[in-house]
């Protein structure tokens, strides 16, 4: 099992998006923060006023996007990239193939990036 925080603008935007990826509700700690389950994953999206999101010491402050990412698995690419357009996604990339399978770069409504990746068949 694995637990990954994005940082987001918007909680309450974000969760269609998360949604139309198969993600379900866990819990939800008020308006800027909610725990989304897929199988072993656990995804954290913490709002403005959530502990992740205050200024550090430095006087840097956290905020989306960056190019790490998570990857999730689709089992058709094609399709997950339809229904995420139709619901105003933004892609960072155009599909591309390489040895293992076929992949796509989505940004969540706060500009978090995510993989969408189909694995080529055996």
């Amino acid at each position: 099992m694995a637990t990954v925080r994005y940082l987001v603008n918007d909680v309450d935007s974000a969760l269609p998006f998360y949604e139309a990826l198969g993600f379900t509700l866990v819990e939800r700690w008020g308006p800027p923060f909610v725990m989304l389950g897929k199988g072993d994953l656990t995804l954290w999206l913490s709002g403005p006023g959530t502990s992740a999101s205050r200024t550090l010491a430095d006087g840097s402050l956290p905020k989306p996007g960056g190019w790490n990412r998570v990857v999730i698995e689709v089992p058709n690419l094609d399709l997950a990239i339809l229904e995420l357009k139709k619901a105003g996604a933004r892609f960072r990339s155009e599909p591309v193939a390489g040895p293992g399978g076929r992949q796509v770069l989505v940004e969540d409504p706060s500009g978090n990036p995510l993989e969408l990746f189909e694995a080529a068949e055996p």
